[in-house]
């Protein structure tokens, strides 16, 4: 049966980077059973670089995919940018053995804008076509910004329709959060989808603010019920979302979340690893030590 690998993306684990460093946090995902992760939120210095390939080496952890910008992005991001650092993103990318770079988001300044949106596409599908002289697939991660509709049509769409290169990274969350059937999607996108990421989809239990009453923060607290849940832990249907994207040529099934809610990352890391094996996908984890 055709399998694919669960994976961790770093971005929900860098505060562990930032305590223990890159080689430890990637042999203690290793150790949960993940067998790749994607590099996300994590300076590219040369220490960094080093942990992640000595992990990826001794825990058999492949690096599925690393991160950065297409042009230099607002102040205090840590991402390299393709226009600025080129020469040594593709060399990271070839000390870590991975094919893959990914567009974390879509730039501020192109949000709420089709025409600029439409230049970003073009750069991005320019720069898709050169990474693959080195091969290297460029990706782009979508958020729910990408299903405001122009003419009738999501940006998202938009932006798939006016590239030939570019890969498209699918959140389920974002795709259900943006008010479209995830699985449906995943599968108008078959053939240019080698990642997925997975993040559960949970309301909170509502808080009263404390307090007086106050409208505005009632309002508040009414609306941030949004969570990003652990694997089965949440409301959508992960398996069907899993077996669209193998359908479609995905490789890489990443585990997300944007905020742990107060637990910790390796904690919610093992609880979507249950989840995910009590689907029935237990043998695309690492086994577990005795």
């Amino acid at each position: 049966m055709k399998k694919g690998l669960f994976g961790v993306q770093m971005g929900a684990v860098r505060q562990k980077v930032a305590e223990y460093g890159t080689y430890e946090t990637v042999k203690a995902c290793a150790g949960i059973g993940y067998r790749c992760i994607e590099v996300s939120g994590i300076p590219m210095i040369p220490q960094n670089v080093a942990g992640l390939k000595r992990a990826s080496d001794e825990f058999g952890v492949r690096i599925a995919a690393c991160t950065a910008c297409l042009e230099p992005a607002f102040h205090g991001t840590s991402e390299e940018s393709l226009s600025t650092d080129f020469d040594k993103i593709v060399a990271d990318l070839k000390m870590l053995d991975c094919d893959i770079l990914r567009i974390g988001v879509l730039p501020m300044a192109c949000m709420g804008n089709v025409e600029k949106t439409l230049e970003f596409a073009k750069k991005a599908d320019s720069m898709a076509e050169r990474l693959k002289e080195y091969g290297i697939d460029l990706y782009y991660h979508n958020h729910h910004v990408e299903f405001v509709k122009h003419d009738g049509r999501y940006l998202l769409d938009i932006i798939r329709d006016a590239t030939n290169y570019l890969g498209f990274e699918l959140d389920i969350h974002w795709i259900h959060r943006g008010g479209e059937n995830p699985v449906e999607f995943i599968r108008k996108y078959a053939g240019r989808i080698r990642l997925l990421h997975l993040k559960d989809y949970r309301i909170a239990p509502f808080k009263m603010p404390e307090g007086s009453f106050d409208t505005r923060a009632f309002s508040q607290a009414f609306s941030d019920l949004v969570e990003s849940a652990e694997i089965g832990e949440g409301s959508l249907p992960v398996r069907d979302c899993i077996e669209a994207g193998l359908a479609g040529g995905s490789e890489y099934f990443l585990i997300e979340q944007d905020d742990t809610c107060g637990r910790d990352p390796f904690e919610g890391l093992r609880i979507s690893r249950d989840h995910l094996a009590a689907m029935g996908y237990g043998d695309w984890f690492a086994p577990q030590p005795e």
